[in-house]
């Protein structure tokens, strides 16, 4: 989460603020009368006006001063709109009445999510941690992320949050070292409050984990397997096909699964998403050596509703694997990053993909410019990506800008 400049918001508010007020007090003056007026005011005298009605004097409302002005409930409500949730988080630290106004509807911190570092939380006070806890409920934030947590970690967490339970739908556990155990311990607690709530509350799970195993992907509960729909594994490096086997038969609705830098993972575990996991809509398989054009053929022929796939470093993957990759009708984006066996010949296999808007080729080292001065036929395509590609010269991308106006691409 890119972390807001205290100076920049305080800025902005002042700006703000300063538009918001100038003119606030300026009337607008009496008309002087016209040519036509004058003129017959001098040639006949001045013309009687009606006698007056004697009215009640309105009193009109006085003016706000600044320091009243700046804590207007009414006021702020609409200069909050303004900012973004990430940027309100500097707002509520001006003042308490701005926090309070801020802290009372969750509508403030939308989309917002609480990163906790736990290698800086193991030296905070357990009141510290209390008081950001509560802070969390108050401002209705779902999601978390766990970042370096170990085991100990997993169950400081639980102890000192277990309203984390009723009020957490989404967790990422990022750079950890947690085993099995603490694995087991985080499901066990979602479990819990998913329970309680009579509905399941898990819908998204991250996990970058290195010596987690097979074991610990068979822990989700019934009520988890029927609502988790999004699934991330990150460098899972002891994950294997073992592993695939419990996610497929633990967690049959996911829509999203990343396998990213599982790196024992095989053709026949791919085999086993594509077979079982029919409601896929994007599938990550970024880094894993191990598959090949095999792989390809499993998910082309068996997830009809994807759209979005990622094969970036899968040095295995040849013009055959695109091939079968190019009869996806579905397909929208499609990552080949640093797939080094690919050639000029599976670049023409991708250009009769019409559902294609996002294709990225970048660091593909046998691709000339040749080959890429094909994707002109890619009509529809919005985003390109040619980074880092030896055959890709300013004079192809002169060539693509012109016949490819409306696509972004990426030199």
């Amino acid at each position: 989460m890119s972390s807001v400049s205290a100076q920049g918001v305080v800025e902005r508010a002042s700006a703000e603020l300063s538009r918001r007020i100038t003119g606030l007090g300026l009337r607008g003056r009496k008309r002087s009368p016209g040519v036509v007026e004058r003129m017959a005011s001098a040639l006949c005298g001045p013309a009687h006006a009606a006698p007056r009605v004697p009215r009640r004097k309105r009193l009109e409302p006085r003016p706000l001063l600044w320091p009243q002005f700046i804590l207007d409930e009414k006021f702020l409500e609409k200069f909050f709109l303004y900012f973004n949730a990430n940027e309100r988080r500097t707002l509520a630290q001006v003042c308490t009445k701005w926090r309070d106004l801020l802290y009372s509807s969750p509508r403030w911190w939308n989309g917002l999510v609480a990163v906790l570092d736990c290698r800086e939380l193991r030296s905070a006070s357990g009141c510290c941690m209390q008081r950001f806890y509560n802070s969390i409920i108050r401002r209705g934030i779902r999601g978390v992320v766990l970042v370096s947590a170990t085991d100990d970690d997993i169950n400081e967490f639980i102890r000192q949050f277990p309203l984390s339970a009723h009020h957490i739908h989404a967790i990422s556990l990022k750079g950890c070292t947690i085993t099995d155990r603490g694995l087991e311990a985080i499901l066990d607690h979602l479990q819990v409050g998913a329970v309680a709530q009579l509905l399941p509350s898990l819908y998204e799970f991250s996990l970058q984990a290195y010596h987690v195993t097979d074991a610990a992907l068979g822990y989700f509960s019934p009520k988890q397997s029927a609502s988790l729909s999004v699934l991330r594994l990150h460098s899972c490096w002891e994950l294997t096909n073992h592993g695939i086997v419990n996610i497929v038969h633990s967690l049959p609705n996911l829509t999203v699964l990343s396998l990213s830098g599982c790196s024992k993972v095989t053709d026949e575990g791919v085999e086993l998403v594509a077979e079982n996991l029919p409601r896929l809509r994007s599938l990550d398989l970024s880094w894993c050596p191990r598959v090949t054009d095999n792989a390809l053929e499993y998910i082309a022929c068996d997830l009809n509703h994807l759209e979005e796939l990622t094969l970036d470093r899968c040095v295995h993957i040849t013009d055959i694997g695109v091939g079968y990759i190019s009869t996806m009708q579905s397909l929208a984006a499609l990552f080949l990053r640093w797939c080094s066996q690919l050639r000029d010949f599976g670049v023409q296999h991708l250009c009769g993909m019409r559902s294609l808007q996002l294709l990225s080729l970048a660091g593909c080292p046998l691709l000339t410019s040749g080959g890429l001065s094909s994707l002109i036929q890619l009509r529809q395509l919005r985003e390109l990506e040619l980074t880092n590609c030896p055959g890709a010269s300013p004079e192809l991308f002169d060539y693509l800008h012109e016949h490819l106006p409306r696509c972004l691409i990426i030199e």
